[in-house]
């Protein structure tokens, strides 16, 4: 059974950092994509940022780049998420998600829209205030 399960999440002040972690277990680690993906009250949601765990490629939304960071440890099975120089509208609920996904010519397929993957945590809340 896939499980996801988000933490990390809480308060922090503008221009501060906090880093989620995504601790996954049930399935291949290395053959999936991992997502983060966050909704504001009131708003769609919306993707963060992705990673492919089998080569190590990423995708950021332009909100987040340059601020964020994804990364993964294949031998632990956690995706983390470091964000630094947070903004009040980075206040959502943050979720992670996981696709086993194809290599197509030496590389990974890496989805970067939510309805592409299939599973998901349950999410964890980061709030910033100003």
């Amino acid at each position: 059974e896939v499980q996801l399960v988000e933490s990390g999440g809480g308060l922090a002040q503008a221009g501060g950092t906090l880093t989620l972690s995504c601790a996954a277990s049930g399935f291949t680690f290395d053959r999936y994509a991992m997502g983060w993906f966050r909704q504001a009250p009131g708003k769609e949601r919306e993707t963060v940022s992705c990673i492919a765990n089998g080569d190590g490629s990423t995708y950021y939304a332009e909100s987040v780049k340059g601020r964020f960071t994804v990364s993964s440890d294949n031998a632990e099975k956690m995706v983390y998420l470091q964000m630094s120089s947070l903004k009040p509208e980075d206040t959502a609920v943050y979720y992670c998600a996981a696709l086993e996904v194809p290599r197509i010519g030496g590389s990974y397929y890496l989805p970067r829209d939510d309805y592409e993957y299939d599973y998901w945590g349950q999410g964890t809340q980061v709030t910033v205030s100003s």
